[in-house]
């Protein structure tokens, strides 16, 4: 894969601007009791109210608006867990053009559905056994279609960057933010637009602790792969950091901090109950992380982007009733 250029705070300004009267513009929701519990003040960027569910929408779709009719005529492709597998659906039926999604055959079902209802085509694999990434590309090549990857793509890193720009915007500044990390696109475009912006922030990404492949490849200045991990974080469950993400990560991301399942439930109880939304493994781990300690050095001004909902009624209870 060829090199990127340098993501900058114009291109996720750029993407802000092709995004609007498109995504939805989140609320930033914040709760004394959890200011009480973890000793700052928080403010949580919630994308859960984004459409599909999921950040993933601001990224998706600013990759695909940038196709040339030629290819929107064609058709796009991707590969993913569940969200940005429905951000691209949408993006596609939005554009006026067709979608073919690679998906695990082990993708929660709610997303799968809704990916269909979208309009796309699913195709399935064995996420521990098969490579997303070079079934998605020859699936992309044998039909003609433009392949939009779920991070790896300047494109759609600048769109995720949208998230913490509008969380800027709102709050002013900030003195940490607080991002989930699977790929790395989300935090790629978020830590883009903070540091140009607020030069002194402090960008902390979280990863569940089975699933540190960031972590472990920050620690060992290079990409490292670990086994494709079992977490009920399922949007995080990669085995190596993006190719054009993680150089971006590298020299933005301050600290990882890993929160367990358990942590991850007790957060997701805590959203539900306290703040009254609804947030996927994924999307809670950042919220996980602060009520769990796992932050060092906690500073005054916090911002985090819980970046999904997306999760049925039957297994939110099965994770969160017990």
């Amino acid at each position: 894969m060829a090199a990127a250029p340098p993501l900058t705070l114009a291109d996720v300004r750029e993407a802000a601007a092709r995004l609007e009267g498109v995504a939805h513009r989140t609320p930033v929701l914040t709760s004394r009791t959890l200011n009480s519990l973890v000793g700052a003040e928080v403010f949580i960027k919630a994308e859960n109210f984004q459409r599909v569910g999921a950040f993933k929408f601001r990224g998706a779709y600013n990759a695909v608006a940038q196709l040339p009719p030629e290819q929107l005529a064609k058709g796009v492709a991707a590969y993913s867990s569940g969200n940005h597998a429905q951000a691209t659906a949408l993006a596609a039926r939005e554009l006026g053009t067709r979608a073919v999604i690679l998906m695990p055959e082990d993708a929660p079902r709610s997303k799968r559905e809704a990916t269909a209802g979208y309009g796309a085509e699913i195709v399935t694999y064995d996420r521990y056994t098969e490579d997303r990434t070079a079934l998605g590309h020859a699936l992309a090549e044998d039909r003609g279609l433009a392949l939009i990857p779920p991070y790896d793509h300047p494109h759609v890193m600048a769109g995720q960057g949208t998230a913490a720009l509008e969380l800027l915007e709102e709050t002013g500044p900030l003195d940490a933010l607080v991002v989930p990390v699977g790929g790395g696109g989300l935090i790629a475009g978020s830590a883009t637009a903070a540091t140009a912006l607020h030069p002194g922030i402090r960008i902390v990404g979280v990863e569940p602790e089975a699933g540190d492949d960031t972590r472990r490849s920050l620690a060992a200045g290079a990409r490292v792969t670990i086994p494709v991990p079992r977490t009920i974080a399922d949007g995080q469950a990669l085995a190596t950091p993006g190719e054009l993400t993680f150089p971006v990560n590298q020299r933005l991301v301050d600290a990882i901090a890993l929160v367990t399942d358990a942590e991850i439930v007790t957060a997701m109880r805590f959203a539900f109950e306290r703040l009254k939304i609804v947030l996927e493994p994924s999307g809670a781990t950042p919220l996980a992380a602060l009520l769990a300690g796992r932050v060092d050095r906690l500073p005054r001004r916090i911002g985090v982007i819980a970046s999904g909902g997306n999760i049925d009624a039957a297994r939110f209870t099965a994770l969160v009733g017990g």
